[in-house]
């Protein structure tokens, strides 16, 4: 039994009552920062997951957006790949930071694998011939700015010197049509001319001249390169684009 003594004790507002009444809830103002850190106010956080594929096995989150990017010709952005892998935005974008971190040789090589038992550990990064850079609100692979010399010579001492069909073709829809993308040079070729392209950069023919503001997708245009090669001073020397092309009967008498 409790005396009277005791009972007034317990609801007096002493010093380590307070203290401990502090801790155990906290006051409006300690509630309200806990929502302001998650809308944003905070670094942002990822926590690291095996994907589930059916038939595979567990696969690693950054490998996974890796293998996308390196098969991919044109940018992607975080919500198309966000989509490919099934996961949120913020944990791809994370996930991006990881691997761009990775390749530049700054920090352990992402974060602990999910593929993987977690004592294998993880091994420091080295500084990568390539990159991942942001191009036209996606991103995509390409060679360090600093072996850029290198790598051009490497392409124009491999390549042969004369251009096959597909690679005249496909230079002379981008002359006529610049700035034009791949995709829209498939359209009219009515074949896949990623490598074609890919040929005709190693080349100096063509380069790429702006992006998609929509899309994001690069458009490519002609170098001088090519007017060199061709004798001509500008594009507009060309002769007259043929009829079958859209918007080429320019130039051409039509039959009354």
């Amino acid at each position: 039994m409790t005396n009277d003594a005791d009972t007034v004790e317990a609801f007096e507002p002493i010093d380590g009552a307070a203290e401990a009444v502090d801790v155990a809830e906290p006051d409006d103002h300690d509630a309200v920062t806990v929502p302001d850190k998650a809308a944003g106010a905070g670094p942002e956080l990822s926590v690291a997951t095996p994907l589930d594929v059916p038939g595979q096995p567990h696969l690693d989150l950054d490998r996974a957006i890796e293998a996308i990017l390196f098969i991919a010709d044109e940018p992607q952005s975080v919500v198309h790949l966000a989509a490919a892998v099934a996961r949120p935005v913020a944990e791809v974008r994370a996930s991006i930071a990881r691997l761009r971190a990775d390749y530049d040789g700054e920090a352990v090589s992402g974060e602990p694998r999910t593929d993987v038992p977690a004592d294998e550990g993880a091994a420091r990064s080295i500084r990568r011939g390539f990159e991942l850079r942001e191009v036209g609100g996606g991103w995509r692979f390409y060679v360090r700015a600093d072996y850029d010399a290198l790598v051009t010579s490497f392409v124009v001492t491999q390549s042969s010197t004369r251009l096959s069909q597909a690679a005249l073709e496909t230079l002379s829809v981008i002359a006529y049509k610049q700035p034009i993308s791949r995709s829209q040079v498939a359209s009219i070729r009515a074949v896949n001319v990623d490598s074609v392209v890919r040929t005709l950069l190693g080349r100096g023919l063509v380069t790429e001249v702006s992006s998609d503001p929509e899309t994001g997708a690069i458009l490519y245009g002609t170098t001088e390169l090519l007017l060199t090669n061709l004798g001509i001073n500008s594009l507009d020397e060309l002769p007259p684009i043929s009829p079958l092309l859209d918007d080429g009967q320019e130039g051409f008498d039509l039959d009354r």
